[in-house]
């Protein structure tokens, strides 16, 4: 069967969802489950676009053992040397230039003539080829490029030294017929010696994405770029583990096999949507609450009967399983290192010592510990370790009929605490008035949700805020966990603070 490739861009395309910021610690993380999933390319980055960003393809290209780890560069010399620089010490490196070709981004955004755009394709290919063995090239907003220009554009990259053609549909204007056809026009007409791999990078603007890049591997793709989860820019990219697996359940049809570990699927996902701060849809296919759940009564008598009747994908696929060995306050540090380590996390000691110690806090307070809440802890400690802030204590006072009192501390980079106090007309709003305080912001909070990570009544408080900059609306996301969801609720909303000061929006 023929090998369709998976490249990931959580870490860089992902990564520009508004409110979205990984750190180096959780892309790392994000990185090593995204290997054990079974990803053949990560784009680790765009190494010139911050220290930060470098810094992270620097970490994962020294981290990964078995995936390539691309970095994302313009068609400028600078960009290039840079993600050389970042990728030196990759086992396997590659770079992704991109440069666009569409009549609209040529005249308004890049001011360059199409005799210009293939002088820089041809000058940056070569001077990149010098430097990396796997040279991709993406004509950005293909989708909305001349066509006849589109393939003088490919050819000229192939001919500089390009295996690896990318067609992005950058703004998601195309559909399936459209797109698999400008693959086949383009694979008919180029001219190689080498074999060339044709990718496909989809945006979900129509809703089309994942449609699109089954359209691109039905008219000869052999890779396909995208995100887990979706996430993205403006309505987000291909969905990886809805491809994944729609050619495993339709192999029949596609006649397609890849490299990914399907029953990893739903731990990847959670790892992205915990450490990303963007929870997952229940309707969201493969991978949403609501995937397996059955209400109507005729198909619960369907399935009863024969769970083929209503579903085509078995949770255990993708990873959801129907029970799991839970650990408790009476279990000891090498079950729980065991749990960790079967649950693909390589912990240092340091680490381990830290984990070990908010578990048992977690299994005083609560029977059963889950894997979904080990998942939940480790995503919680990765994300809080490298924060500069951290939330302390969090008093209450509760009237009722009245407004509610909050006293709230939190520690800075120094280990100087600072206390605030405030009033609400509820126990969240006195909170989050007593953090404003502190951070001497005011951010306009614009999303607040809590989930439960297990059912019951002791489940963990997983709880999402989104607050924006009324100066500058920019958008940043803070998630925290914490068997009290008044306290989950304050480490999220202290997190999101402290980027936005960071930042210096406010």
């Amino acid at each position: 069967m023929r090998k369709i490739q998976f490249f990931d861009t959580t870490l860089r395309d992902g990564e520009q969802t508004p409110g979205v910021n990984f750190n180096t610690s959780e892309k790392v993380q994000i990185a090593m489950q995204l290997e054990k999933w079974g990803i053949d390319t990560i784009e680790a980055g765009f190494p010139i676009a911050s220290q930060g960003d470098f810094e992270a393809v620097q970490a994962i290209a020294k981290s990964a053992t078995k995936m390539t780890v691309a970095g994302l560069a313009r068609c400028q010399k600078k960009d290039i040397d840079r993600a050389y620089e970042a990728l030196k010490d990759a086992k396997y490196p590659q770079i992704h230039i991109f440069l666009a070709t569409s009549d609209v981004h040529m005249k308004y955004k890049l001011k360059l003539t199409r005799e210009q755009v293939i002088a820089s394709i041809k000058e940056h290919i070569s001077y990149a080829k010098e430097r990396f063995e796997k040279v991709q090239f993406s004509p950005e907003d293909a989708t909305r490029t001349d066509k006849a220009f589109l393939l003088e554009a490919v050819q000229t990259a192939i001919d500089a030294g390009a295996t690896i053609i990318n067609v992005p549909d950058t703004v998601g204007y195309s559909n399936p017929t459209e797109y698999g056809a400008l693959f086949a026009y383009l694979i008919e007409n180029i001219q190689s010696e080498e074999d060339i791999i044709f990718s496909s990078h989809c945006h979900d603007d129509l809703g089309m994405a994942t449609a699109n890049a089954l359209a691109a591997i039905e008219n000869g793709a052999n890779r396909v770029e995208g995100a887990i989860n979706g996430i993205g820019e403006r309505a987000g990219n291909t969905a990886l583990e809805e491809v994944a697996v729609a050619l495993h359940i339709r192999k029949d049809f596609y006649g397609c096999e890849s490299n990914i570990v399907l029953n990893e699927t739903k731990r990847t996902s959670d790892i992205v949507a915990r450490l990303s701060g963007f929870g997952v849809p229940k309707n969201k296919a493969v991978i949403g609450g609501n995937a397996y759940a059955h209400e109507s009564g005729i198909h619960q008598d369907g399935v009863l009967k024969n769970p083929e009747t209503y579903e085509i994908i078995t949770p255990q696929l993708v990873g959801v399983q129907t029970n799991s060995l839970p650990l408790g306050k009476l279990s000891g540090r090498h079950a729980f290192t065991t749990k960790m380590a079967e649950l693909g996390y390589n912990l240092t000691e340091e680490e381990v010592k830290q984990l070990f110690k908010k578990f048992k806090e977690l299994a005083d307070k609560k029977k059963h510990i889950t894997d979904e809440d080990l998942i939940a802890l480790q995503a919680d400690e990765v994300r809080h370790s490298e924060e500069k802030y951290q939330l302390k204590t969090v008093q209450l006072q509760y009237v009722s009929n009245g407004y509610q009192g909050a006293v709230v501390s939190i520690s800075d980079e120094n280990q100087e605490v600072h206390t605030a106090s405030a009033i609400g007309s509820g126990s969240i709003q006195a909170i989050y008035n007593s953090i404003d305080q502190i951070f001497e912001q005011q951010p306009r909070l614009v999303n607040y949700e809590i989930m439960a990570l297990t059912s019951g009544e002791d489940a963990q408080a997983e709880v999402h805020v989104s607050i924006e900059c009324q100066v500058t609306n920019q958008r940043i996301n803070g998630i925290g966990v914490d068997f009290d969801v008044l306290q989950a609720s304050a480490k999220a909303y202290t997190q999101a603070s402290a980027i936005l000061k960071e930042k210096g929006a406010n």
